[in-house]
């Protein structure tokens, strides 16, 4: 029984950690296109977004955690809008970094995500974003914050046990794309509200009160994040 215990450790071991063909160069492109189709048309956006808004939120929180914040809680609004509440020290690098990581969350999720891809590690991305989807939930305080993980959590579960292996490459590539595609969409978004005066308390402007740096300044560094993101990790999945 040890034996067979051991042996199917293993054999899970090198099914998550291992390497897997990569896709055919159609379904990289296919998916890339897909991606496109759910960002740029305003109607879907403001339903696909809410992935993207799950990233930023989980960015604050993680990093928050990273910097020996205490999280209180995360809560995802049906508008896509998000709020993630730590306590700690008002100031100082930690409360910089925790401010400063929900907009360049999404891109740099993606751009790990393609450094997988690239070496050929799907399963692997598509485990670690469920066990991160899973620690996130715990830390969500409204309904439909745990509607929306638990159905985009739900969905990894179902591809990694239940697809084979071209569905599951074509879903982590496409998620990837997402992240990628999807990160860079927000800043401008809040450079459109900011222009409009509609954004006082966003995170740009809650990081110039930090710093005393210009909140354009701010909003150049998640712009400049989530361009090189895409750049990196589309020469990635595209093996230039």
């Amino acid at each position: 029984m040890d034996s067979t215990a051991a042996t199917s450790l293993a054999t899970l071991w090198d099914e998550v950690f291992g390497s897997q063909p990569d896709p055919d160069t159609w379904v990289v492109f296919a998916t890339m296109v897909a991606a496109l189709a759910v960002i740029i048309p305003h109607n879907i956006w403001r339903l696909s977004r809410n992935a993207i808004t799950i990233a930023h939120e989980g960015g604050h929180g993680l990093v928050a955690l990273l910097t020996g914040r205490s999280l209180s809680g995360i809560r995802l609004h049906s508008d896509t809008s998000g709020l993630t509440v730590s306590r700690g020290k008002p100031t100082g690098l930690g409360m910089i970094l925790t401010a400063a990581s929900g907009y360049t969350a999404p891109p740099l999720l993606g751009l790990g995500g393609a450094a997988l891809l690239g070496a050929g590690h799907i399963t692997a991305l598509l485990w670690a974003a469920t066990l991160l989807l899973v620690a996130m939930l715990v830390m969500i305080r409204n309904a439909y914050g745990a509607l929306t993980v638990v159905l985009t959590g739900g969905t990894f579960v179902v591809v990694s046990w239940l697809a084979g292996p071209q569905v599951q490459a074509a879903f982590a590539y496409a998620v990837v794309w997402f992240l990628l595609l999807g990160g860079v969409r927000p800043a401008f978004e809040l450079q459109a509200k900011r222009t409009r005066g509609n954004a006082g308390d966003s995170d740009a402007d809650q990081l110039s009160r930090l710093t005393h740096v210009p909140p354009g300044m701010w909003l150049f560094l998640f712009h400049a994040v989530s361009l090189c993101s895409l750049i990196g990790g589309g020469r990635w999945l595209l093996q230039l």
